[in-house]
């Protein structure tokens, strides 16, 4: 009892509920709704409790997730002949195209070759356990190459001759992979989606033509300029040093005219000869592969008499036979800590790059891929990559092309490419020693070339989004003009401020009604059909009973809501009405959150101050306590009728004034998921503001589309979806006849049916009630709150059937003061 007695007072005195207000409610619209319907059905709001229950997970989720960490182990024992036929072909060719890419991929990064091909390695050996897509490589990219080598020239010149520089790819590839797998097991691969596609096709644009800088003086064989520096530096030096190139420059500028030649050459003869278009698709994939092979051969015929330091141009030079840097890394925390900068825009690149070209090939070839997954295995081939002697690796966008081209099967084809790999490592580096150097910047500048954004692509972008072109320029602007890592946080930056914007002013929709119909195209249309006139052609005049059947002729006339104010993209001929004077439809276009409450409230108070009036024309409050921003209320001619009506109040049928008084709000919640509290409360203050404009007669607010669970509680919890307390002892309580939407496990056909003012299902002609009595009817949602509906029309007709109620019974009162007087 003691207990009881407490608990009560906790809700009564500390959080101001009264249980007895609300078990009265309930059983009012319990009794109102069982005359209606019947079986009453009330929900119950979500806990606190129940939120936490549904994170613990359970034994079957956790048994799940740890056979999701395998997907291998789903396919592989169903593997075949056929299968390892494509992979075995597919691999081999990725091999001998990666092989000549990681090398020269190395050299960006401020590494011997050798270093590209352990990075390759390890990301075709483990990718098959984890990853999900089969036409993938993960290895050595220009991009990711290029990152490192940034962070190795920023390393080297904060602590010149500390570190050496594979040191400080293994210790920036080691937290990548930490990070990575992090992501991955915690399952939080949709992260992704915060990072826009505009800044990252911007960052993969300015990357190329900063690869490209990098490159140019090794391919022309200038020496003494600075790559580190600012692109458009790099670009004026080079310029400005063309006078002093060396013979590389034939070699380089001719093996980047052999590889555009190859790839144009090929690319015609895929559209002349379709029936082999997959052979000159694996072709021009080898031309990589066949341009440093002929000029590996031209060096070696130049300098395979040569003693070494007077070679004709620069090469690679000696390469370590096999995995001769393998072995636990050098690592610590004040390397740890020189390269955490870089960290954050190397993570993302990594991603972003593997995830967009993962999803590519899913879409062309109608399989899925988990992105989460696709992160996880990102993350252990980053992991133990400095371990065998490799930096960071992730998707690579023309090997997975050339996987695909070659007709892969699996994810298993990587094996094949690891092999090529370790052919590559232990029995061809004396080969690699005559490698020009100018033709793998040739092979760089090619390969990055195609990564550069053409213009037609941003004539979309323009098309699409002018704004976000705006950010592609920006960004790509400050990667030329500053560094690649300012473009990218800019951009993101500026991504998220325009979402931002967007949010906050998203446009207002206050609606108003249209009667349509459909006029279906009738071919051959003869005389004697029902929806032909006497020309033959159909008119809408012929469809005038309701109905929502396709057949041509039985299209009836229905009520859509579309906006009445602004810019809309119906037909502005359109005549578009307000549902009832004094009824307002209001929808988010966009969500609405605490970003942009203020701005809808503001706009909801400022169309019903300019279409309606006070419901009294002089509120009561004298001047002196007025305040300064208020104005007082316009004065309004007495109407003729109503001198001694209640209040002043005029009606609304044009008699009294041009303006209605405010009867009701539609609010349209389809697209607000979840709410917060600043949101609710813009809409309780906004709630009072009203109730003082219309007084005595209180606003109803109608939502509609509130599906969420712990939406519904929040405006519940406000005092929304029921009737208001001060109304519960009015006249206009009495009368009021709420409506129910049902479903019947009979499923009775109703035809011609609308609702009444008693609540009952009734027919239109006969005014009989149709419902079957042995039917089982079941309310859709809880009858406790009836002003959440169903979708629109419901409840624009319960909006408009309760004004009209309230006007009749105003209409009464004001007839029956006049008798008296």
């Amino acid at each position: 009892m003691a207990t009881r007695k407490i608990g009560d007072y906790v809700q009564t005195r500390i959080l101001h509920a009264n249980p007895a207000d609300q078990e009265e409610e309930k059983r009012v619209l319990q009794k109102i709704a069982q005359d209606t319907i019947g079986d009453p059905y009330f929900e119950e709001d979500p806990t606190v409790a129940e939120w936490f229950r549904d994170l613990v997970p359970t034994a079957a989720g956790v048994g799940e997730y740890f056979q999701n960490l395998f997907p291998s182990a789903s396919w592989l024992r169903r593997y075949n002949l056929h299968w390892l036929l494509g992979d075995a072909i597919a691999g081999v060719t990725v091999g001998l195209v990666v092989v000549p890419q990681a090398m020269a991929y190395a050299s960006l990064a401020r590494l011997t070759p050798a270093y590209g091909l352990y990075t390759t390695f390890t990301g075709a050996c483990l990718y098959f356990i984890f990853g999900t897509s089969k036409d993938i490589v993960i290895g050595a990219t220009a991009v990711g190459s290029l990152l490192i080598g940034q962070v190795v020239a920023t390393v080297e010149e904060e602590r010149p001759g500390v570190y050496e520089p594979q040191e400080i790819a293994h210790a920036m590839c080691f937290l990548c992979g930490l990070i990575l797998l992090f992501l991955g097991f915690c399952r939080l691969g949709w992260l992704i989606e915060f990072i826009p596609y505009p800044p990252i096709n911007a960052f993969v644009t300015a990357a190329s033509i900063t690869i490209i800088s990098t490159q140019l003086p090794t391919c022309l064989g200038i020496q003494g300029i600075n790559t580190r520096e600012a692109p458009y530096k790099v670009y004026i030096n080079t310029l400005k040093g063309l006078p002093n190139a060396q013979l590389d420059a034939a070699i380089g500028i001719s093996s980047i005219v052999l590889l555009f030649a190859i790839q144009s050459f090929c690319s015609k003869m895929e559209v002349r000869q379709p029936a082999k278009k997959r052979m000159w698709g694996i072709l021009s994939s080898l031309r990589l592969t066949f341009t440093v092979l002929l000029y590996t051969f031209v060096s070696w015929l130049v300098h395979r008499t040569v003693a070494e330091g007077n070679e004709q141009f620069r090469i690679v030079g000696h390469i370590e036979k096999g995995f001769s840097h393998a072995g636990v890394p050098r690592m610590g925390f004040e390397l740890f800590r020189l390269v955490a900068g870089e960290l954050p825009a190397i993570v993302i690149i990594l991603i972003v790059e593997h995830i967009a070209i993962a999803k590519n090939f899913a879409r062309l070839y109608g399989y899925t891929v988990i992105p989460s997954q696709e992160i996880l295995a990102q993350g252990f081939a980053n992991l133990l990559s400095p371990f065998v002697g490799g930096y960071v690796c992730t998707g690579s966008f023309g090997a997975s092309a050339v996987l695909t081209k070659a007709g892969v099967k699996t994810p298993l084809a990587g094996t094949f490419s690891a092999l090529v790999l370790l052919l590559a490592l232990y029995a061809l580096t004396a080969v690699f020693h005559y490698i020009p150097n100018a033709a793998l910047a040739g092979l760089i500048i090619h390969a990055t070339w195609n990564l550069v954004t053409p213009p037609y692509k941003l004539y979309k972008f323009w098309q699409y989004s002018p704004f976000e072109l705006g950010i592609w320029v920006i960004s790509v602007i400050l990667a030329i003009f500053i560094d690649l890592e300012t473009s990218i946080y800019v951009g993101i930056v500026l991504s998220f401020a325009l979402l931002l914007i967007r949010m906050a002013r998203t446009p207002a929709q206050s609606l108003g009604c249209a009667r349509v119909t459909r006029i279906p195209h009738l071919q051959n249309a003869d005389s004697n059909h029902p929806c032909t006139n006497v020309s033959g052609a159909s008119t809408p005049s012929t469809l005038s009973s309701p109905s929502t059947d396709d057949t041509p002729g039985t299209s009836g006339l229905r009520d859509i809501y579309l906006p009445s104010t602004g810019k809309s993209a119906h037909n502005p001929r359109l005549k578009i009405t307000p549902a009832h004077p004094g009824v307002f439809i209001y929808r988010f276009a966009e969500g609405y959150n605490y970003i942009n409450q203020a701005h809808h409230i503001d706009y909801l108070l400022t169309h019903i101050y300019a279409h309606t009036r006070r419901t009294i024309a002089d509120d009561g409050v004298p001047l002196k306590d007025r305040l300064w921003s208020d104005a007082p209320p316009p004065s309004s001619p007495p109407s003729s009728s109503s001198s001694s009506s209640c209040c002043n109040e005029e009606d609304d049928d044009g008699n009294g004034g041009d303006l209605a008084t405010l009867k009701a709000l539609v609010i349209d919640f389809s697209t607000v998921n979840i709410i917060d509290v600043t949101s609710v409360q813009g809409l309780v203050d906004l709630r009072n503001t009203l109730d003082k404009y219309a007084s005595p007669n209180p606003v109803i607010w109608h939502f509609v589309g509130v599906h969420n669970r712990w939406t519904r509680r929040a405006l519940a919890t406000a005092g929304f979806g029921r009737p208001h307390p001060s109304a519960r002892n009015t006249p206009a309580f009495e009368k009021w006849s709420p409506s129910y939407t049902v479903s019947s496990s009979l499923h009775p056909e109703i035809s011609g049916v609308e609702e009444k003012a008693g609540g009952k299902l009734c027919d239109e002609e006969a005014g009989n009630v149709v419902v079957n009595e042995k039917s089982t009817w079941d309310a859709v949602h809880g009858v406790d709150r009836p002003f959440f509906h169903v979708d629109l029309g419901e409840a624009v007709n319960a909006a408009v059937r309760d004004a009209r109620i309230g006007e009749e019974l105003r209409r009464r009162s004001v007839v029956h003061s006049e008798g008296e007087v």
